[in-house]
């Protein structure tokens, strides 16, 4: 029935767009004017009449025809262009008696065969398509005093801006925003589009960035980032600009930003400071490679090494209350006709946050069910200040040389608070918790690496050199106390256990990794890549617990089961080679590279010496078809060796949880994970149409799973091993249609992915292991419509529905399979006097399930008013509501391995803020150099 509503769903959004198409259209023949030869790829515009803003266009077929449909009634200018030949345009109308217009044979004239008496009526051109770059004029486009680069880009066609900034162009993400070639603050998009001056804006470019070792060898690895490059005008490439934000709010909410920029031709300096604690300024998702990254002793698939130590580094997710201080100072340069460039930056910031949260838990075990509340109060906060330069010298034209220093400080807090209940299938209580964790460490890291590259005589024929290390050294101590009790059949109290300890780490890190890659073609189209590299790790971890030897004493009793010194040494040799075939619309990579990996451990405590070698294969596959600039194919597939990590072949005890132990096996062996792919995309840049659709598919052969024990307290003890005869997989599909409307823009979205795990389960009493399966399962889908009228509105809403599967199967009756909804809108409109209104919503719903019996809804609605003074809108005062009906609260719902947990924690709620904002500027032509 669910399948039946959803495809009458489906087909009828079909025929409302089918029917919404328009019958309207041109056509005719691109021709030489002397030879009368078709002109084939001649790039054909529809203008509008009145503003000379781009309709849609077209590019002429290998006879000279061209046909554009699907276009609006209205007064028209037809306008082609090619290489060599002077422009063409002519008006036309369409209209119900003349919906079609044949222009038959249009002749075009050599720009040098162009006589004197020959005009030809140019007009300001909106789009100009040259290669794979999509160049849009801003002149062609209306802006208003003070609009930023966010408000031009809103009007380009087949590019969408979300409330948030985040940019989607043909269908895919924006993942660098560029400021006349060169990177603004690193690559937050957002830093640009938000801050730079539309009127500042001669040109904004469309392409697909190539990586810099495909841009350098000519080899293109299918790895390109979706890319604007925003070209100033000649006249504003000198002087400053910059604003000021200062808001209060009720409930003493706050949010300030200052930023200042100097501009000197290809010289710039920037200044930022941000100050906030309502989580709406520097505290997005992107901003978690600002303020630091996850760190663990794990093994990488290459053969690599790396420390990590708890994930103490934060960024601001919607848990908890935020306070949040960061600023910086950005500069770069070029100079020597371009031979020299710099670019620099620093960044200090501080983030804390404070918040609440309550978890639900069942564990399903094959003789019993325990349910679990806990709750939690915690406290931490990050410190980070960052220095990075990057300097680049072109040694000639065929060699340049780049150098990388980076030097980081990091200092972590920590306080959490939890008191954790445990009761029986029966309600019986099992045991009870309660834990105090305050903790604390330093960071100190210093990076450097250069990468050189040349160009040898062959055409094609290409050598880079990499070589690059790091030192870091990381101290951190904390202090631990728990109050465990535990409860018989009867729920009388039968045991109590006390700990009361100081914990110290001292944790270094040195490593050393180069690589060399040579590119040699082969034949026409074809060319092998050729790596090898060499890399080194010496680290050490010192892990120290202390307890008293008398109640309020000093903590100085080593605690031997809780204390370690390991010492690793590993040293990887890598290799491999990789065919590249690209010619025409196809593109083929396939190869295969290896690493063998020599590890050595050793406990300083106990003399054991863990000694690995192992050989990591890691094959791939790769497939692109492109039909036309709009329209491609891809296919790929890639497998890895995944080495055992450290914590599952022998990890460090930690009695943080006394209710969860983990315990080492060192007879371990790799699993291999394979991965496939599959995608198709097509899009049209003017009229606003775009289609996606992918697919992927992975599975793990040789899987490393746990075998949990539960016994009769409720303490669980997990170890690692590998399992034969099953393969763990998962999958996901996802689909994307919208096309323009009448001008608005709709969609209709869909969304499966799940997965399929595993893991043993044995009953502590009777001592039989069982295989527990674990289905996860999601689908969701939905329609969206948005519309974007220049300096009158602007709103986007999207809504569906959503199913998800979460069981196991050793206690199929108490699943978490539910249903759920969401729904999403923004929007604003420009007002009289320079006012704007908007708001932006959220719709969630969760249904109660078998094992979670509780639902879960809220709704999420923020309203603003602005006022703009002046004739420049440089001052600006809005008035805010955030969560106006007062329900925010955060949720969170998952299974795994018969384990379903539902979090709820901390939001920030309902408040009023007022804020003031000033924008100022001075620009000019600036002097040669």
């Amino acid at each position: 029935m669910k399948i039946t509503i959803w495809l009458m769903a489906f087909f009828t959004f079909i025929s409302f767009i089918s029917r919404a198409q328009s019958t309207y259209s041109v056509k005719g023949y691109a021709v030489d004017t002397a030879e009368k030869q078709p002109l084939h790829n001649a790039t054909v515009m529809v203008l509008n009449a009145k503003d000379s803003t781009l309709q849609k266009f077209t590019r002429a077929k290998a006879d000279g025809s061209f046909n554009l449909d699907n276009l609006n009634a209205g007064k028209f200018i037809l306008l082609m262009s090619y290489p060599g030949y002077a422009d063409y345009s002519e008006g036309f109308t369409l209209d119900e008696k003349n919906p079609q217009h044949d222009f038959d044979r249009v002749s075009m004239t050599l720009a040098s065969r162009l006589l004197h008496d020959v005009i030809i009526k140019g007009e300001v051109r909106a789009i100009k398509i040259k290669g794979d770059t999509t160049e849009f004029n801003a002149r062609a486009y209306v802006i208003q005093p003070n609009d930023k680069v966010e408000d031009l880009i809103k009007q380009f066609p087949g590019i969408q801006v979300d409330k948030d900034g985040k940019i989607t162009a043909q269908g895919q993400k924006v993942g660098k925003v560029l400021l006349d070639g060169e990177e603004f603050f690193g690559d937050d998009p957002t830093l640009v589009t938000k801050n730079i001056r539309a009127d500042m804006v001669d040109k904004v470019q469309l392409y697909d960035k190539k990586s810099d070792q495909a841009t350098f060898t000519g080899v293109d690895d299918d790895k390109a980032v979706k890319t604007l490059n925003i070209k100033l005008k000649d006249g504003k490439k000198a002087g400053y600009f910059g604003k000021a934000i200062a808001g209060q709010g009720t409930d003493k909410y706050y949010s300030g930003q200052l930023m200042y920029n100097k501009f000197q031709n290809k010289e710039k300096i920037s200044v930022y400071g941000i100050g906030s604690n309502n989580g709406t300024t520097g505290l997005n998702w992107d901003d978690a490679q600002k303020y630091g990254d996850d760190n663990n002793i794990e093994m990488m698939d290459g053969g690599g090494f790396y420390f990590s130590y708890g994930g103490d580094d934060l960024y601001y997710s919607g848990r908890g209350l935020p306070k949040a201080t960061t600023g910086g100072v950005h500069y770069d340069n070029k100079w020597d006709k371009d031979k020299y460039s710099v670019n620099t930056n620093y960044k200090v910031g501080e983030l804390a946050i404070d918040g609440n949260q309550s978890t639900i838990t069942q564990n399903n075990l094959p003789d019993r069910v325990i349910n679990s509340k806990s709750s939690q109060t915690d406290h931490r906060s990050n410190f980070r200040e960052k220095l990075d330069a990057k300097l680049e010298i072109a040694l000639d034209t065929t060699a340049n040389l780049k150098i990388n220093a980076t030097g980081t400080y990091k200092n972590n807090k920590s306080s959490l608070l939890s008191a954790d209940t445990s009761r029986r299938g029966d309600n019986t209580l099992l045991n009870l918790n309660n834990t105090s964790n305050i903790g604390s460490n330093d960071d100190h890291k210093l990076e450097a690496n250069i990468f050189f590259t040349k160009k040898l005589k062959k055409k094609g024929r290409t050598l880079s050199v990499y070589a690059g290390g790091s030192s870091e050294d990381i101290e951190g101590s904390s202090f631990l106390k728990s109050n465990l009790e535990y409860f018989n059949d009867a729920g009388v109290l039968s045991n109590t256990q006390l700990t009361d300890q100081h914990k110290t780490s001292s944790n270094k890190n040195n490593l050393f990794n180069s690589n060399f890659t040579y590119t040699e073609p082969i034949i026409k189209g074809l060319t092998i890549v050729v790596n090898y590299g060499f890399d080194v790790n010496r680290s050490s971890s010192d892990q120290r617990a202390y307890s008293k030897a008398t109640p309020g004493g000093p903590y100085n009793v080593l605690v031997d089961s809780l204390s370690n010194f390991f010492k690793l040494n590993q040293i990887s040799h890598q290799a491999g080679a990789i065919f590249n075939y690209n010619k025409g619309k196809t593109m083929v990579n396939i190869g295969t590279k290896a690493a063998d990996v020599s590890f050595d451990q050793l406990n300083i405590y106990t003399g054991n010496d863990l000694k690995r070698q192992f050989i990591n294969w890691m094959p791939q596959a790769s497939f692109v078809y492109k039909f036309s600039q709009q329209r491609s194919l891809r296919a790929g597939y890639n497998g890895n060796t995944t080495q055992p990590s450290i914590s599952q072949i022998q990890p460090v005890k930690d009695n943080t949880n006394p209710l969860y132990v983990i315990l080492g096996n060192t007879g371990l062996t790799p699993s291999f994970s394979n991965n496939f792919n599959l995608s198709y995309n097509t899009y049209q840049i003017i009229g606003g149409e775009e289609f996606y659709i992918s697919g992927r598919y992975s599975f793990t052969t040789n899987p490393i799973v746990n075998n949990t024990s539960t016994d009769a307290v409720g303490k669980t003890t997990v170890q690692y091993f590998n399992l034969g005869g099953k393969s763990p997989h998962n999958f996901s599909t996802y689909l994307n249609y919208s096309r323009k409307v009448k001008n608005f823009n709709v969609g209709i979205y869909g969304d499966i992915y799940g997965s399929t795990s595993y893991n043993m389960v044995t009953n502590a009493v009777t001592a039989v292991t069982q295989l527990n399966t674990t289905q996860n399962n999601n689908y969701s889908g939905g329609l969206r419509i948005s519309r974007y009228k220049e300096n009158k509105y602007d709103f986007y809403i999207s809504a569906g529905p959503s199913y998800s599967i979460n069981q196991s199967s050793l206690q199929n009756a108490f699943n978490s399979n539910g249903r759920g909804f969401t729904a999403q809108s923004w929007g604003s409109v420009y007002l009289p006097h320079n006012f704007q209104i908007g708001e932006d919503g959220q719709y969630d719903y969760t249904a109660k399930t078998a094992a979670l019996p509780q639902g879960f809804s809220r709704v999420l609605l923020n309203a603003y008013v602005t006022k703009a003074f002046f004739k420049e809108k440089s001052l600006k005062i809005t008035g805010r509501v955030n969560d106006i009906l007062n329900q925010n609260q955060n949720f969170n719902r998952n299974a795994n391995g018969g384990i379903i947990t539902e979090e709820r924690y901390t939001a920030i709620k309902r408040y009023f803020m007022l804020t003031v904002s000033y924008d100022f500027s001075k620009m000019s032509a600036g002097t040669a150099k």
